[in-house]
């Protein structure tokens, strides 16, 4: 039995600078961090009398004999690329919604490569695994999907991502001190909006308006040191971070129309009438979780006016993908 660990991830900064499309021309940026809420995904050698050769059990279970019977993508993917032959039970839980915002698919796709990985006594480096998890996702599984996710998941931490090239990155752990990490944390506050979506269609929109948006993606690329040069600075007012939030959310919904909607912006401006400084729909957008940025003392009453929302407590997680239980013969 093996069982893998990987953390959700929430991005503040750069989001859409991260798209091959982008970055091979213009270079991009993001500022992530991986929090404490996980895809846990346990996998062991199927025995051989059953009558099906693989077994999943997610939202739903599949018992299959063959891999090109697999419905879920990722898991057909991965197994088609490594070129799985054995037969293997997965079970997979996570601690929040797919389909939310958070990289849960990739941190399924890193978490699942991590474990099959170990089953065969290979340890996984993280640089392997995220671009390992970039290429199922963009090229085999042909997602439309940026590559900021997979890294954030396979490495953790709150980092600055660069991307360069072809598929070229790098990942530079943001050096601030420990009370201006807990001062950051404890001006965050995370909300469900209870909408889950795909966001292959948004990010499809995205992607089709990125010629006649350089200017905006280009300021939201420059967000990035922008904000590090705040967060390493402990002088400087915090609450700064909050406003750059704000303004990224704006520049946000302009790529897009799908990006949000009426229902979401009164959200949105329900928390900033209750004291939030800035906020922004995590992932594509459309729904799933809202990041929002507001001093402590503001807290109980942004609260208070989205109790319609499932209010998530987190905090910062620094270890990326790990196997947290190795027993390789095991049943």
């Amino acid at each position: 039995m093996i069982i893998s660990k990987t953390p959700y991830r929430i991005s503040f900064f750069g989001g859409g600078t991260d798209f091959p499309k982008w970055f091979k021309e213009n270079g991009g940026s993001v500022l992530s961090t991986s929090i404490d809420k996980y895809c846990y995904i346990s996998c062991r050698y199927l025995p051989k009398f059953f009558e099906h050769n693989y077994r999943f059990v997610y939202s739903t279970i599949e018992d299959v004999k063959s891999i090109d019977e697999i419905k879920h993508p990722a898991i057909k993917g991965v197994l088609q690329w490594m070129k799985w032959t054995d037969g293997i039970e997965m079970h997979h839980d996570g601690d929040l919604p797919a389909r939310s915002g958070l990289g849960s698919s990739s941190s399924f796709t890193v978490g699942l490569i991590n474990a099959l990985n170990a089953m065969k006594g290979k340890h996984s480096s993280k640089i392997d695994l995220a671009n390992d998890a970039i290429f199922v996702e963009q090229k085999i599984i042909k997602e439309t999907v940026g590559s900021q996710d997979q890294i954030a998941a396979a490495y953790g931490g709150f980092n600055r991502i660069d991307f360069f090239g072809e598929n070229s990155f790098s990942v530079n752990p943001v050096i601030m001190q420990k009370n201006r990490i807990e001062e950051l944390q404890n001006h965050l506050l995370l909300f469900f909006t209870g909408i889950s979506r795909f966001s292959n269609d948004i990010e499809k929109s995205k992607i089709a308006n990125f010629s006649v948006k350089r200017d905006e993606l280009t300021r939201m690329q420059q967000m990035v040191p922008q904000a590090i040069d705040l967060l390493s600075d402990p002088n400087k007012n915090i609450l700064e971070f909050g406003s750059l939030m704000n303004d990224a959310w704006h520049y946000k919904k302009s790529l897009s129309k799908e990006v949000s909607n009426q229902k979401i912006d009164d959200m949105y401006y329900a928390a900033l009438k209750a004291g939030a400084i800035g906020g922004k729909l995590l992932g594509a957008g459309g729904g799933g979780f809202f990041l929002f940025f507001a001093q402590p003392e503001r807290h109980s009453e942004i609260k208070e006016k989205l109790a319609h929302l499932t209010y998530v407590p987190f905090k910062f997680d620094f270890t990326g993908s790990a196997i947290v239980l190795y027993q390789p013969n095991g049943l």
